[in-house]
């Protein structure tokens, strides 16, 4: 692997004003309140040749962007576009190394009862919130985490994220504040008896957010008290809504809290210096950063992308951007490219999402697509199997991973490697092992469950071919191709008589609201990501009140008999504490799903397709949940991007390594 670990000589704009201007700030400013903020643009407009010239050796990393934060309240939001330069700003509880190993963070220390119902927090003192200058503002103090839970679970937020104070890991009260600050805001403080509707408002008794379950007993100690034991804890606390906020900070700017860099504190490895909505970000390295000294790149330019994808090889060519994602159209182009083809390879596989086909047994789409046969068909077993046998999910893949499809392939929700037990991965359990055994793709095995599914439809009047609406996100790479392959595959294999597959072409935006939480089509990919490391996360989209495949709300006797035998399975795994045990009666669980074919499992995600990157994203921070690899404290910014080669030896060599310290 060809690298340079020392800082090259790279100009960028506003970057090599600022850093020196952040210094100087820092030497004349000291503590003070959160108004007295410099004018950033007015010092930057009266910035001296003498200044510019003195940090013109810093390592500055340039990239393009395309999807633009709609705000820097990484309280309220779950998008990681939103995220994205708030992880890099502001630090959790713990950290991780660049194998998936957890760290101290801003918690130097803690343990948790012999239940795993309280967790103590002890905190690192002597760190400081900052402005976007590095002016220090306030200490990093244990009451912040109590802010933001206060925050995050007031209905009046709206947070997207707040899920995460009860699911998995449910904090004490949490789930009840929320649902009385709601009650609160639905009936006007109680001067409302029904909703816009009509329809009765249910009264619920007042819950103080000091009653939450995380409080400050002192400056330093934090403390988090659960409803039930969360052995995981610890990999929840990597999510925003886990981050901390400075009470009086928040206070002061309100609603204004994460509209701009000044409405920010920070505490981690960079400030947001600058922010342009749909031109340009600026990160600029923390000097008072508590971990400095892993901090390599000295700043951070993110530029909105305007140029076309052809355009894009010559950015990265004369080095004014260090990293390109590349779209299959474009690959050839760039393998073919004597000057860049060594700098191509994919993007590392991530195991915080896995993808899977799901079938709905709760159709709400239009008569054009018979719906009410389609519910009939799906309640057949036979009838699902022969569709799960029919995909041939390598080729599927090929189309966005045409080198190493097989690598992508997921034969279970959970992803290979995410969690183990005992020194053995999930995957591997014995609950897995008909699931792993057997061809995924196997035309025999489709052909058989399709005779059984005639005499089945037979008996039960289904109408022959079966329509399955199949819709697609057009604004997703390959979707649209992969679904019109998909078509064929099935078609192909099963024929048209007994099916006939229809690719729908969804809405580029509100595609999740108005096609898969709607209802809104037959078989369709879907996704998951994992909020912390353990398989619970992945049973989510399977339980009752989900927006995937409406098993729960199946007419079908038959349907609703497996649902209610898997959801017995699923709570007692819940339940269970000893981890072998656990990972055994989930994998019991998930296996289920698949068997009864339930849902499909497809891949896992790719992360991005292909790039050319001056990072190697394998020295970074890691752990498939949260923000951890949103960040680029850890990495370096080298001379040249890998091959396809040198990267495959690189993963291989770290999955390697991650692995031996897992299975420890």
């Amino acid at each position: 692997m060809r690298e340079d670990r020392g800082n090259r000589k790279r100009r960028s704009g506003l970057i090599r004003f600022l850093l020196p201007l952040l210094l100087s700030a820092l030497l004349i400013t000291s503590c003070g309140g959160v108004n007295n903020v410099p004018d950033l643009e007015a010092l930057y407009g009266n910035a001296s040749r003498d200044l510019e010239m003195s940090y013109e050796d810093s390592v500055i990393y340039t990239s393009l962007y395309s999807s633009e934060a709609e705000t820097l309240n990484y309280l309220v939001t779950a998008n990681f576009a939103d995220l994205r330069l708030p992880a890099n700003t502001v630090d959790c509880l713990v950290d991780y190394d660049s194998y998936g190993n957890v760290l101290p963070g801003l918690a130097e220390s803690w343990r948790s009862n012999e239940n795993n119902t309280i967790w103590t927090f002890q905190i690192r003192k002597g760190v400081y919130w900052v402005d976007r200058l590095g002016t220090p503002i306030a200490e990093v103090k244990a009451d912040d985490w109590v802010a933001a839970a206060e925050y995050v679970n007031n209905a009046a937020h709206a947070s997207q994220c707040r899920y995460m104070f009860s699911t998995g890991s449910v904090v004490k009260n949490a789930e009840a504040y929320y649902d009385y600050t709601d009650y609160m805001l639905r009936s006007k403080n109680r001067t409302l008896t029904t909703d816009e509707k009509g329809h009765a408002l249910t009264v619920y008794p007042e819950v103080k957010p000091e009653e939450i379950g995380v409080r400050a007993p002192g400056d330093y100690t934090l403390v988090y008290t659960l409803e039930k034991p969360c052995p995981f804890f610890l990999s929840v606390l990597s999510y925003s809504a886990y981050m901390p906020v400075n009470r009086e900070f928040l206070r002061k700017v309100g609603d204004m809290f994460g509209a701009n860099p000044d409405n920010l504190l920070y505490n981690g490895a960079y400030l947001l210096t600058s922010f342009k909505s749909m031109d340009r970000h600026v990160l600029v390295k923390n000097e008072r950063y508590w971990d400095k000294e892993h901090v390599y790149i000295d700043g951070v330019e993110e530029r909105f992308r305007t140029e076309d994808a052809s355009a894009e090889k010559t950015l990265f060519r004369r080095g004014d951007v260090d990293y390109c994602e590349i779209s299959m159209d474009q690959l050839e182009s760039w393998m073919t490219d004597v000057s860049l083809k060594d700098e191509v390879h994919p993007g590392r596989p991530d195991l915080q999402f896995s993808y899977f086909y799901s079938f709905n047994f709760h159709p709400q789409f239009g008569e054009e697509y018979e719906p009410e046969n389609w519910k009939r068909a799906v309640c057949s077993e036979n009838f699902r199997r022969s569709i799960m046998y029919a995909l041939d999910r390598e080729s599927l893949i090929n189309l966005s991973e045409p080198y190493n499809p097989e690598a992508l392939v997921n034969q279970t929700i959970c992803p290979e490697g995410f969690v183990f037990a005992d020194g053995e991965d999930y995957t591997d359990l014995e609950p897995f092992r008909l699931v792993k055994s057997r061809d995924a793709f196997s035309p025999e095995m489709a052909e058989n469950c399709r005779d059984r599914a005639i005499e089945e439809f037979q008996r039960t009047g289904v109408k022959m071919p079966v329509k399955i609406l199949m819709p697609y996100n057009p604004s997703i790479v390959n979707w649209q191709h992969e679904a019109e392959m998909a078509e064929k595959q099935l078609e192909g294999v099963l024929g048209r008589q007994y099916i006939d597959v229809i690719p729908l072409k969804g809405p580029e935006t509100s595609f999740l609201a108005t096609v898969r939480r709607n209802g809104n089509y037959a078989l369709m990919k879907c996704n998951w990501g994992a909020d912390y490391q353990d398989p619970q996360t992945w049973t989510e989209p399977f339980a009752a009140g989900n927006t995937y495949s409406f098993w729960d709300r199946a007419e079908d006797m038959r349907v609703r008999g497996l649902f209610n035998e898997w959801e017995a399975m699923y709570l007692r795994a819940c339940a269970q504490q000893d981890t072998v045990r656990r990972m055994n009666a989930f994998a019991e669980a998930e296996a289920f799903l698949i068997n009864h074919a339930i849902a499909i499992p497809f891949s896992i995600n790719q992360g991005d397709a292909y790039v050319a990157s001056r990072l190697n994203v394998l020295e970074g921070e890691y752990a498939p949940f949260g923000v951890v690899q949103l960040r680029y404290k850890g990495m370096h910014l080298n001379e040249h991007s890998m091959s396809i080669d040198e990267f495959r030896a690189a993963y291989d060599k770290w999955e390697e390594e991650r692995l031996s310290q897992l299975i420890r």
